[in-house]
Order: structure tokens, then C-alpha cells, then sequence
């Protein structure tokens, strides 16, 4: 989760009254430009103003009252002032001609820029079913409505620009055609505090809009906890404390840019928090107050006053006075420093010049008398009635709404409780609750934020202090000739320290010098101005009447074109800044393989180069070389980007096909013999290093995918330098289609010519798109031409091999049994030299050589050609999609009856002889195959050749085979099954010539068994189960290994 803490503060440096910012361009991130932008905001940043209506109204679920939502709401209709303390002629919120008795307009259609309407109880929660159904979940129902009732009752144009609905609480924010479009970043977010803490019954939503790309604004639409006694107080200061914790806004974003935090209450310029805050009148009998006040209502208490007529101001500033002379200076109350505006719109002070005639001073009688200091007012009866409001009260003790909060001067009547249908006859139910000022409107700016967070850091600093000075003892005046008098601020200055609770206004902090109180935001002209603050007590469809404040603000606002050309200016500042100090990297392409655009040797703009390792073969090796220097004033770290695994398909991921490191630069005979430096390597200027990429396609895996077209050999590297710009270094080859890693299915369909020129007519036929055989072509061979070159090599060759052991006395032919197709047994040990010799061999079965044996140079001698040929054909099974005994083939023999693997019984009683069992277990297997006939084929090939190679290489005279014949039945045995080493070592007595000959059949066994352990698992294709264990594995290759034996005994020979 992101941090909630605010944004790095820039450092700032004052001229005069002007702010200059400064950033630090030396870092190129998005977040750099991003603040170095900021630095320079009033280049393009222009004054606006906007006046803002905010609404609150407890609908309490009563049909009908989003009927009245135009009349209130937008017309400005339902204003009594005979029920409130207005100035008709001097508040600029107040416009037109009364309408009928003792009713006004307020400002409102066209005029507003930023509709925000605060609903609660837009469903009914009394019941326990709708109130299960509800409180999980939102009625759009309820929201449509609503929205439908604003769309219809504003002026053409108005754009909804934020909406939130939880159970009972509705927020709808509509701006103006000129103010929507500069409105971004909308952010909602619901609070529940109701049931358990956490159920939307109870709580707030909450909405964070950005105007003009500068100035944050969040409303908090509320409804905290009912009642009236004083543990309910403790709840809604609960209620507050969670709606500020919870809260949190998605980071701000601009041009692609966020930031990395979460917005909170508080970080903002502007809030609005109101609704149904539930906080009630006590103190007083609920009668007593209620008996009050309708005598106001029913005008029985004090006498009208007289109205006067009042030139209206288009711009929305009042007018002070009524001669034609106007000042707005008693619209500060902040002194001069401040820039926050707060004025309610029952301005009382009054300017004249000195120097005017008297006579040009107007009629004392001319003026309204202060309602305040009339004790008949409604005014002086609300007065008196605000010092036992519970939120004036816990505002006044710091519980709640303390920190920076304003609300406007309360001139109006409780708006709660009242019986539906009536102007002014309070709650005359059974429970006649007390009338209360339940619902509000409060708001603060950041300075009112930021100059409470000061105040209280320098309490808390001075706390510090004495304790101090305490704990050095001198916290006696006459202790310390420092300490020049005693202060204490419980008891000296002023008795009363606290704001007029009658008219909540906050307590503006005492400032010093001019640019004592700076902070981030200090040059800003961001103000606020309350224009008016009342209800519309004539709108009688719900209990609770509707509030409304009207603000003017006055805020900076980004000009599109003037913030692209700083843009454009910033980035190339910060483009020069990081150039001069960022390492500084060369690339130098010096390969031969390499094939540039259009231009020899190498280039600094590795972006423009091209590797290209030209045509790729199985097994061929290729590489390539770069050299890297570093050119730059300071060291320069660079290494390879990791690309990540692909994700894995079908059978196992195939390793990278390119593999890069760094070397040395000092030139070598042999490059690979040089040492790798690591992934990571650091130059100092004007050294230099190399970089080799390797092309290698050794893996069955990574020629199968290329085969079938779904990988290809191009590859972008990236050289990331540290601090730095990263190189992209485009590398590609071309892939030489190979016989290994396709199926038996493939190959028969490949006529004579080659694999390689087969496919390629493919490929062009295909919009040289690389692709398999496909299976719907005509079969042009009963097995894989290739398999037949291969056991023809095998055989050409080991006949070569036995015929130079019998012409050359000091040539021998290995004698392990696994030779020559275990690894371990071969004479030639270097590595590359066998992967070079293979890579020829399948060259020439790709190309359609008609003896592939002729690809060997003649150098060669026969046991390291046959060896050869043993390493490319286990290749080549391996590489078989299907295998020659397919899955499908092989669970018919793993179900069938074979005696001599120990599977099934014979059909009769009689068991036959083992030879016997031997030859129907090969006709079973072979049945089996033959509904397969390629496949069966291939078998059949393979093994004959298998076969022979055995009888070759571990041959059996005549007269030893007679000999084993005629001995006793356990050297028979000998011929039979695996017993021959217990047999010889029971037998050692025997005599020379038959010990001879079962030395040979020993041999004989040995090798058959051996070349089954290596073909069995590469002709057979088991599946494999998820989670087989070990134990199990190892039967089914045992299994596989025994059929194979089957068919390269040969006894008869």
C-alpha cells in the first residue's frame, strides 16, 4: 500500500512577496520534471473564480422531496426571511425580488460553477429486512432517481462530475460547461461507522476533485450517530475520528505521472464537510426551547424590520456600504499576511472618508439595527440558544472540528425536528424532541490547516522547553537572570481566550512578522468567502429542512498551452542537466557476422545495429562480438537485461538461445578460452571491454518450437546502463528447418531432395511463414528416411570399424558393453569437437545426402565416425514428437499378455518353453504395432539394425554356440535369460573352451542389455502420471528395457 504521508516539500526561496521554487534538475524520472514543472506553476498558472453551492438535506426516505430538489436547490426558492437573519441588501447571494411573503431568491442556475448536494436517508432503514438488503448493498434505483431529479432542474450543459451512494447516504457533484472540463482526478471514497463500526447506516462519503490541475478539493457528505445524551457525543466524535483515518484518495496523476502516495483529509486546499452531523440543543427542557421559537414562527415575538433595495453585483463581492463609495476591507478577518477570506455575508462594518462633507454622510436611520444586539431578534434568540449546542460546545473544549474548522454565522432556525408539511410547528409527536442544529456546513482551507499545526508544534515545543528549564531548575523568575518575568497562560492576559460560540468562527491565531507564518503554499491567492449560510425553511416535505452555503473562490487555474511550453522547457533543461553528468557508454559492433544498415564497421548508436548470425544450424555455434567503451567523464556500470521465462506451454520450456557475458578486450586466439567478467561490469573513463553473444541451438526442446514456427531467432537486447541510457541491441538469425524434433507422422511425408528444401517451399508457399508437415500431404516413404541413413551408417561403419581391427594390429575396438552409444565409453572426449561432428552429420540428413557418411573429412577414423552416428541417432529418437511406440501403442502392450515380461499367463496349463515364450511375445508386440504400420516399420528397422551392431561388435563362434548347446542344462541356461555371470560363477571349473564360449555369450548379454537400457526409454514412449513415485518409474523402464531386449537377441546365429 502506498504511503499516506504528503508530498517531498521543493525548496522555495522568497523575494519580496513573490515565491520562487527551485528543483533539483540533476535527475531525469518522471517525478523530477514532474516537481521541477511545479517550481515554475505561476508562469502558467492564471486567477479564476468560481462560486461553489453546497446542499445538505436529511430527506428522511419521505416521498416527494426529490420533487423539491429544483425549487430549493437550483431556483434558490424557499427562503423565509421573516425565520432567518438575512442583509437583503448587502449579501451577493441574494438576488431578484421577494417571492410572495417574506421569500427571497438566492443565487443559483447559470450562476454556480460547482453543484455539491449532500443527501441522507435516501432509503428507508426502519425496517429490518430493508435494512439488511440495503446496507450491503446500493439501490441504483435511489441514485437514479435522484440524479434524474438534478439533470432535469439544472440549466443545459451541466456535467455530472462525481457520484457516490452508500445505503442511506447520496453525494452528487455537477460542474458547469466552463468548470468540468478543467475538473480531474475524481476520487470517492464511503466510510461506514454504523453497526459494528463498519455498516454503511452511519458514516460518509467522501469525494476529492482537482480544479484547474492545482487546487484539491474534498466534500464529506456525513451522518453520525443519533442522540441526544452525552455518551452519543462520544460516538459522532468516534464517528469524525474514523471518517478522517479511513479516508483515503487514489494518488493524484497528471500526464501519465502519479504520485506515490495516498491523499488523506487535510492534504487538500478546500473542505466541505457536512450533512446530518446529529449533534442536538441540551441543557435546556426540549419545550422550553421549542415554545421559544414558535413564537418567532408564528411572528409573535419582536417586529419586522424593514428592507432595503440593493444593486446587484454581477461579480459576486458584496457591497459594504450603500452610498456609491464600497470597500471590501471588512471582508478580512485574518490580518493582512492571510489569504483566506472568511465572510458570511451579514458584513456589519462600514467605511466613510475622513474627508467627506458630513452632509454626504447617509441617514443613520437608513441603517438596519445589529440583530445581535437586539434582544426582540430571532437573532439574539438563536444566540442564546448556540452556547448549548453540543458541536459549539465540543468545538470550544478541542474534541472536535477544532483544528482549522469555520462555520458561518447561525441565523436560522433548528433544522430539526418539524412535522412534514409545516414551515415552522416543530416535532409535535409523543416525543417531541427539541428543536437541535442538526445539520451543518463547516469548512476549512489548508492555511486554516497548517496554521493550527503550527500553533500546536510550537505549544509543544514551549511545553518542552519549560520542562527544561524545570528540570535545570530555574522555572522561578528569580532563578535565572535569562528568565525576565513569570508567564502563565491558565491564568494572565484576557479571562475569556475561546471564539464567540455564538457565531462558530474559528480562532484565527495570533501571527508575527510578514513571513513568520510561510509554508508550502504561502504565495498562493487561493481565498474562500462564505456569501451565505442559512436553510430554506419553506421546504416542507421532509422533518429536516435543507441547508445551503454558497462560496466564492478564487484559485489558480493551469492554462493548458502556457504549461506545455514550460513542459517542453523543463525537459530540455533536465535532457542537458542529466547529459553533462550521466556515464556515458559506446557500442562498437566489430563481429564479422555482423551485417549493419547500409554501413561497414561499427556505430556509437547501438540502437541503428544489427546482429545477424545469418543461418542457423542444430548443434552449430555462432558468436559474435561488441565492444563497449566507456566514453563518459565519470565510471559508467552496465549489464545484460534478463529477459523473462516465457510461459510454459506444451512440455518443458526450452532453454535461451542466446546467451551473452563480457570478456576482456585484449585480443586472443581463441575467445571462448577467455574468462567471463560477471553479468555486471564496471569501466572507468576510457576503458574498454567486449561483449560476446552466443547462438546455440543444442536442445531437442528449442529445435522443436522453431520447427513448428512457434519461436523465431530475433531478440533485442538490452545494455542497461547504470544512471544512464540503455542501448538496444537488435540480434536475429535464420533458422535452418532440421529432421530433429519432429514426428515419424512429419518425416514420411518429406519426399526425396531433403527435409530442409521441402520446407523451405513450404515456408514460401506459406507467406514465408515457418510452419510443420502438415498431415493432410501424401505419405512418400513407410519410415523416416532419416532413420534408414542412420541405421545404414550404422551398420556401413561398424563393419569399417571390425574390418581395420583385423587389418591393424594396434587398432582395438572398445569392449564396454554400452559403446558406442553411453557417453561415458567414447574415445573422443572434447565436447565441441563432437557437437561439430554431429552438427555435420544432420546437416547432410537435412540437405538429402544420399550416404551421410561422406559428410565425415577422411581423417576421421571409424571408431569416432560410429560414435558419431550412435550420438546423432539417440538425437534423433529423442527428438521424435511421438516416438516409434507411441503412448497409445504402448498401453496395448503394457495390457497384453507376455509371458516372458511376466505379464498374464500362457492360454493353457502348460507352460511352453522359454524360447517359445520368447517368439510369441515378439508376435504379440509386433500384432500390436502393426495398426501402425510406420511406426511399426521404423520398429522393426531399428531394432534388425540394433541387432546386428550387437551381433558385430560381441560375436559368438559356431563351434562356441554348439558348445553352450551340449554342455549341461545350466550352461544352457546361459543362452536363455540374465543368469550368465551366476552361471560362470558356478561353473569356473569348466574347461577352457567352454568357458571361452561362455565368456562370449556373457559379452554377448551384456551389450544387449546395455543397448536396451539406452533405447528403451527412447523408443517407447510411457506416459507419464502426476505424481508416479520413483518406485514406479523405475518399473515401467525396466518394462521398456525388456521389450527392446526381446528383439536384439539373437541365439541362433
Amino acid at each position: 500500500m502506498p504511503s499516506s504521508e504528503g508530498p517531498p516539500a521543493l525548496s522555495r526561496t522568497r523575494t519580496g512577496s513573490a515565491t520562487t521554487d527551485s528543483a533539483d534538475l540533476g535527475t531525469g524520472n518522471p517525478h523530477s520534471l514532474h516537481q521541477a514543472i511545479y517550481a515554475r506553476r505561476e508562469e502558467y498558472t492564471r486567477p479564476h473564480r468560481i462560486r461553489v453551492k453546497v446542499g445538505t438535506w436529511n430527506v428522511a426516505a419521505c416521498p416527494g422531496t426529490d420533487k423539491d430538489l429544483a425549487s430549493w436547490f437550483v431556483d434558490g426558492k424557499g427562503i423565509d426571511t421573516a425565520l432567518a437573519t438575512l442583509d437583503l441588501n448587502r449579501n451577493a447571494a441574494i438576488e431578484g425580488d421577494t417571492d410572495g411573503e417574506d421569500g427571497v431568491h438566492i443565487l443559483g442556475r447559470d450562476k454556480i460553477g460547482l453543484y455539491v448536494l449532500g443527501l441522507q436517508e435516501v432509503v428507508d432503514l426502519n425496517t429490518a429486512s430493508q435494512y439488511v438488503s440495503r446496507v450491503y448493498s446500493g439501490d441504483e434505483g435511489v441514485t437514479q432517481k435522484w440524479k434524474t431529479a438534478l439533470d432535469t432542474a439544472l440549466p443545459p450543459g451541466y456535467k455530472l462530475v462525481a457520484s457516490e451512494h452508500m445505503t442511506g447516504l447520496l453525494l452528487l457533484i455537477y460542474a458547469s460547461p466552463e468548470v468540468a472540463p478543467t475538473i480531474s482526478n475524481v476520487s470517492t471514497v464511503s466510510v461506514g461507522t454504523g453497526l459494528l463500526g463498519y455498516m454503511g447506516n452511519k458514516g460518509a462519503v467522501v469525494t476529492r476533485i482537482i480544479l484547474g490541475e492545482s487546487t484539491r478539493l474534498v466534500f464529506v457528505n456525513c451522518h453520525l450517530a443519533s442522540g441526544i445524551e452525552g455518551t452519543y457525543n462520544e460516538r459522532r466524535i468516534w464517528d469524525v475520528g474514523q471518517i478522517l483515518g479511513r479516508t483515503r484518495f487514489k494518488p493524484v496523476s497528471f500526464a501519465g505521472v502519479s504520485e506515490d502516495y495516498e491523499e488523506k483529509i487535510g492534504d487538500e486546499d478546500f473542505t466541505f464537510w457536512f450533512g446530518d452531523l446529529n449533534f442536538r440543543l441540551d441543557g435546556l427542557p426540549g419545550d422550553d426551547i421549542r415554545h421559544l421559537l414558535m413564537l418567532h414562527t408564528k411572528g409573535e415575538y419582536g417586529a419586522p424590520r424593514p428592507r432595503f433595495r440593493r444593486d446587484n453585483s454581477l461579480e459576486g463581492e458584496p457591497i459594504i456600504v450603500h452610498a456609491d463609495k464600497s470597500s471590501d476591507a471588512g471582508d478580512e478577518t485574518n490580518d493582512g499576511n492571510s489569504t483566506t477570506t472568511h465572510s458570511t455575508g451579514d458584513t456589519k462594518a462600514t467605511d466613510y472618508d475622513s474627508d467627506s462633507d458630513l452632509d454626504a454622510l447617509p441617514d443613520p436611520d437608513d441603517f438596519l439595527p445589529d440583530p445581535h444586539d437586539d434582544p426582540t431578534s430571532l437573532q439574539a434568540t438563536l444566540d442564546s440558544l448556540l452556547p448549548h449546542d453540543q458541536l459549539t460546545r465540543l468545538i470550544k473544549q478541542k474534541k472536535v472540528f477544532h483544528d482549522g474548522w469555520h462555520e458561518g454565522t447561525i441565523s436560522f432556525l433548528p433544522s430539526y425536528k418539524y412535522d412534514v408539511g409545516t414551515v415552522g410547528l416543530f416535532d409535535s409527536s409523543e416525543k417531541r424532541r427539541a428543536p437541535s442544529w442538526c445539520d451543518r456546513i463547516l469548512y476549512r482551507t489548508r492555511k486554516d490547516k497548517e496554521a493550527y499545526d503550527k500553533k500546536i508544534k510550537e505549544a509543544e515545543d514551549a511545553r518542552k522547553k519549560d520542562e527544561e528549564m524545570k528540570a535545570r531548575g530555574i522555572d522561578q523568575a528569580g532563578d535565572d537572570d535569562e528568565v525576565l518575568f513569570d508567564y502563565d497562560p491558565d491564568n494572565d492576559g484576557d479571562d475569556d481566550h475561546s471564539p464567540d460560540v455564538s457565531r462558530l468562527e474559528y480562532d484565527e491565531y495570533d501571527e508575527g512578522e510578514e513571513g513568520d507564518n510561510q509554508h508550502d503554499r504561502d504565495d498562493w491567492v487561493d481565498r474562500i468567502r462564505q456569501d451565505i449560510y442559512t436553510s430554506h425553511q419553506r421546504i416542507t416535505s421532509s422533518d429536516h429542512k435543507p441547508i445551503i452555503s454558497i462560496f466564492t473562490l478564487n484559485y489558480d487555474a493551469v492554462v493548458p498551452d502556457l504549461k506545455a511550453k514550460v513542459h517542453a522547457e523543463v525537459a530540455w533543461e533536465l535532457d542537458r542537466a542529466e547529459n553533462e553528468g550521466r556515464p556515458s557508454l559506446t557500442v562498437v559492433n566489430d563481429s564479422r557476422d555482423t551485417r549493419g544498415p547500409g554501413r561497414p564497421g561499427g556505430s556509437q548508436d547501438s540502437a541503428e545495429e544489427l546482429v545477424d548470425f545469418g543461418e542457423v544450424r542444430f548443434l552449430q555455434k555462432q558468436s559474435a562480438t561488441l565492444t563497449l567503451a566507456n566514453t563518459g567523464r565519470v565510471a559508467c556500470t552496465f549489464s545484460f537485461v534478463d529477459k523473462p521465462s516465457p510461459a510454459k506451454e506444451d512440455g518443458p520450456i526450452p532453454p535461451p538461445w542466446l546467451k551473452t557475458s563480457f570478456i576482456s578486450s585484449e585480443p586472443a586466439v581463441d575467445d571462448s578460452r577467455l574468462p567471463d567478467l560477471g553479468k555486471e561490469v564496471t569501466l572507468e573513463p576510457g576503458e574498454t571491454v567486449r561483449a560476446q553473444l552466443q547462438v546455440n541451438i543444442n536442445h531437442v526442446e528449442q529445435a522443436r518450437v522453431l520447427n513448428s514456427g512457434r519461436d523465431r531467432l530475433e531478440e533485442v537486447l538490452i545494455l542497461r546502463v547504470a544512471d544512464g541510457r540503455d542501448h538496444f541491441i537488435p540480434v536475429r538469425g535464420v533458422w535452418m528447418p532440421t529432421c530433429i524434433g519432429r514426428s515419424i507422422d512429419e518425416l514420411i511425408r518429406v519426399p526425396e531432395g531433403g527435409l530442409r528444401k521441402f520446407v523451405h517451399s513450404l515456408t514460401a508457399k506459406n507467406s514465408g511463414k515457418v510452419m510443420s508437415v502438415p498431415e493432410e500431404m501424401d505419405v512418400h516413404c513407410a519410415a523416416p528416411r532419416e532413420l534408414f541413413k542412420l541405421t545404414e551408417a550404422l551398420e556401413s561403419v561398424t563393419e569399417r570399424v571390425l574390418a581395420d581391427e583385423q587389418m591393424l594390429e594396434e587398432y582395438k575396438v572398445p569392449r564396454s558393453s554400452g559403446w558406442p552409444f553411453e557417453e561415458d565409453t567414447w574415445r573422443v572426449t572434447d565436447k565441441s569437437l563432437r557437437a561439430s561432428r554431429a552438427a555435420d552429420l544432420i546437416d547432410a540428413l537435412d540437405e538429402g545426402m544420399v550416404h551421410i557418411v561422406d559428410a565425415f573429412s577422411a581423417e576421421v577414423p571409424a571408431v569416432e565416425r560410429i560414435e558419431t552416428v550412435a550420438e546423432v541417432l539417440t538425437l534423433f529418437l529423442r527428438g521424435l514428437t511421438d516416438g516409434i511406440i507411441t503412448t497409445s501403442l504402448w498401453s496395448r502392450i503394457e495390457q497384453a499378455s507376455l509371458v516372458s515380461l511376466g505379464q498374464g499367463a500362457p492360454a493353457s496349463s502348460k507352460i511352453p518353453p522359454q524360447e517359445t515364450a520368447y517368439e510369441q511375445d515378439k508376435g504379440t508386440i509386433l500384432d500390436i504395432l502393426s495398426t501402425a504400420p510406420n511406426h511399426n516399420i521404423s520398429f522393426v528397422f531399428l531394432t534388425a539394425t540394433l541387432a546386428k551392431v550387437t551381433t558385430d561388435l560381441s560375436p559368438i563362434t559356431k563351434s562356441d554356440l554348439e558348445l553352450l548347446k551340449s554342455d549341461t542344462p545350466v550352461r544352457l541356461s546361459v543362452l536363455n535369460r540374465r543368469s550368465l555371470t551366476a552361471g560362470l560363477v558356478k561353473r569356473n571349473t569348466s574347461s577352457g573352451s567352454s568357458g571361452q564360449a561362455m565368456a562370449a555369450m556373457a559379452a554377448r548379454q551384456a551389450k544387449e542389455r546395455s543397448f536396451a537400457e539406452v533405447f528403451g526409454e527412447l523408443v517407447c514412449r510411457a506416459p507419464v502420471q502426476k505424481g508416479m513415485k520413483d518406485k514406479e518409474r523405475k518399473a515401467v523402464e525396466e518394462k521398456q528395457q525388456a521389450v527392446l531386449e526381446l528383439f536384439l537377441r539373437r541365439r541362433g546365429d
